[in-house]
């Protein structure tokens, strides 16, 4: 019995990438190699959701790296319930009417935070349109409690978005969180196909606003790639988010979830995630994370660590010239 998941390795790999065998289109190349997830911290991780009755995307979009974050006593919590207003054709979280908000689930979450005694933690959440704001004093609710009950604890907020709207949006910003995350997905010729209730110029507004609102925020975004998009369309959307002050991007390769999702229209190879690190570095982006099975979560501690002291350095300078010192 092996203890990787995903190894299967029928496929061609050319100049396009490794395609998938039209025979076995779901298999992946000899990269996509995931743990299945064991391990004492990671069961002590799914003790503690069961008992709160709390939801991880970790979980509900079956992300291939649940064992290696749970492992190290992190999780990324979706908030709002398990059922998204939308239906992209990516994701595996369910497509529904969601049941009325939980306003005791900030708390609830706040109390799992405290209790794995996380220094830094990832909140999202479903997209709730059948509210006009999108659900954002939830996320305020969730910050403001996290810093109560575990202070100098980090928070990044993975955000919808709010339909471009920045009323929802600057409810979330006045409560300050470290890190605004907003994906963006995948490139604009691909948005009616890929997220058809979303649109790329929504996704811009959210993150060029965020900025604007908080000046000092780390902003952050994401890009699947396999879905049909050009390497230079990726780029360009990378260009996009460089011109708005974004700090950090993630890019990964999507994975079908099942055979209702989108399919794979080829793997990208490793060399070419390193390529878009370099271009991404080359635009001015303080942090990168490119390869096969990242994911927009994948490694934020280690990405809060390590901006917010660039962060602070520039907070300190900002001060000083307001005050004079």
């Amino acid at each position: 019995m092996t203890d990787l998941i995903d190894i299967n390795d029928i496929g061609v790999e050319g100049a396009e990438g490794w395609q998938p065998d039209p025979l076995h289109p779901r298999r992946r190349p000899p990269w996509i190699r995931v743990k299945a997830p064991s391990g004492e911290t990671y069961e002590e991780v799914r003790r503690l959701m069961r008992s709160k009755t709390l939801h991880t995307v970790c979980e509900e979009a079956q992300c291939p790296n649940i064992g290696e974050c749970w492992g190290r006593g992190t999780a990324t919590f979706l908030m709002m319930g398990d059922t998204c207003t939308r239906s992209c054709g990516f994701c595996d979280i369910k497509t529904g009417r969601p049941s009325p908000l939980d306003w005791a689930e900030p708390n609830r979450v706040a109390e799992s935070v405290r209790a794995m005694n996380l220094r830094h933690v990832v909140i999202t959440s479903v997209n709730r349109d059948e509210r006009a704001d999108g659900g954002a004093p939830i996320f305020a609710m969730v910050i403001k409690r996290i810093r109560q009950l575990q202070p100098g604890c980090s928070i990044e907020v993975l955000i919808p978005d709010f339909k471009g709207d920045a009323d929802a949006l600057k409810i979330v910003m006045d409560a300050q969180p470290e890190i605004l995350n907003h994906n963006v997905e995948t490139v604009p010729r691909l948005f009616k196909k890929v997220q058809p209730q979303d649109q790329y110029e929504w996704a811009l507004a959210t993150l060029g606003n965020a900025k604007r609102m908080d000046p000092l925020v780390l902003t952050k975004s994401g890009i699947m790639v396999g879905l049909g998009e050009t390497f230079d369309e990726v780029v360009e959307v990378m260009r996009d988010l460089a011109a708005l002050g974004v700090d950090i991007l993630t890019i990964g390769q999507y994975l079908q979830p099942s055979k209702k999702h989108l399919p794979v229209e080829r793997f990208y190879t490793p060399d070419e995630f390193d390529k878009f690190r370099e271009i991404g570095l080359e635009m001015g982006y303080k942090w990168v994370e490119s390869g096969p099975l990242v994911r927009s979560s994948y490694r934020a501690d280690q990405q809060v660590r390590e901006l917010s002291k660039l962060n602070h350095i520039h907070m300190h300078h900002e001060r000083a010239a307001l005050t004079g010192d």
